[in-house]
């Protein structure tokens, strides 16, 4: 019996050998480059360029891509583009809701990072329109006066982001009856190169800010607080509420995780602190660093931790 038993062993040890073979072949990661979506602002930048170059040190190709916020969505869906690395629950959550009931493209979870983003003012605004942060003192004349603007008077002036980052704010000052010309920055870089302007001056004014960010650290100033946010009043198309809050998450493309398993599973082990962003976005818009030796410097100083993505 034994000497018929040996090449049956061996037979089924090789069956064995050649399935984990093929397991392990499955599990390698295809070699093309994985599209990394880079949208217009710091810390996004800082996000895509953390995961990105710690895949290239592993030996990973990467693309890095400009793309809308909004339509970037829908490059996911066709698989034009693979992974972003910020989505923010505040303006993007309708259209990424949207996305993922296509099925084509999957939410790899949170990023550790808490979202908030909303009309801003500089403490010294109260004294001229000592109604705030109520948003119903921006309904008084004397407010309105206050943030007027000559390019806007008789109106007051709002300043919001640049138009591909939604948020709805031309819709809420009809839906609540605000006297505010809406005025869009070009860029993010305008919009606080704006804010450190008027602060410097105490010049009048009103905008948006969002967080993470060094800003709502660096300059004293409230956000306006509106009617709580409801999912109802985005979805009826009212309106008439604050954005809402929560937190910022990752998303890719479906076929992200049969592609490239290994990078799929480490960018959903991805993971930073609020406050570590706002630190590192500090480094390059004020300190004026690059984004690529910010991110550099971080990963050569956190090794332990971003390689335990990849285990």
């Amino acid at each position: 019996m034994g000497r018929f038993n040996w090449p049956i062993a061996v037979t089924a040890s090789a069956a064995i050998f050649a399935s984990a073979l093929a397991g392990s072949a499955r599990a390698e990661d295809s070699t093309d480059p994985i599209k990394f979506v880079l949208n217009d602002w710091t810390g996004e930048l800082i996000s895509t360029r953390l995961m990105g170059e710690a895949l290239k040190r592993q030996g990973y190709k990467i693309d890095y891509v400009q793309a809308d916020a909004m339509a970037e969505f829908q490059g996911l869906e066709t698989g034009d583009l693979d992974v972003v690395m910020e989505v923010w629950s505040t303006t993007q959550k309708q259209v990424f809701d949207d996305a993922l009931k296509t099925g084509s493209v999957e939410n790899l979870g949170e990023t550790g990072m808490k979202a908030r983003e909303e009309w801003w003012f500089p403490e010294y605004m109260k004294e001229k329109c000592p109604g705030l942060p109520d948003w119903k003192a921006l309904k008084e004349p004397e407010c309105v006066k206050a943030f007027s603007t000559p390019d806007t008077a008789p109106k007051g002036r709002y300043l919001g982001g640049p138009v591909t980052w939604g948020g709805f704010d031309d819709e809420r000052v009809a839906a609540l009856g605000l006297d505010f010309e809406v005025v869009h920055a070009g860029t993010d870089a305008a919009l606080f190169a704006e804010l450190e302007s008027a602060y410097k001056r105490k010049a009048p004014i009103l905008l948006w800010i969002y967080a993470p960010h060094w800003a709502p650290a660096v300059y004293k100033g409230e956000w306006v607080e509106f009617p709580p946010y409801t999912p109802e009043c985005y979805a009826e198309k009212k309106y008439d509420c604050g954005k809402p809050h929560g937190p910022i998450w990752k998303a890719a493309w479906s076929g992200v995780k049969t592609k490239w398993p290994k990078a799929h599973d480490a960018i959903q082990k991805f993971s930073i602190t609020t406050d570590e962003m706002n630190a590192l976005v500090y480094k390059v818009d004020r300190d004026k660093q690059s984004v690529e030796d910010v991110t550099s410097k971080w990963l050569d100083d956190n090794e332990a931790r971003w390689k335990a993505w990849f285990q």
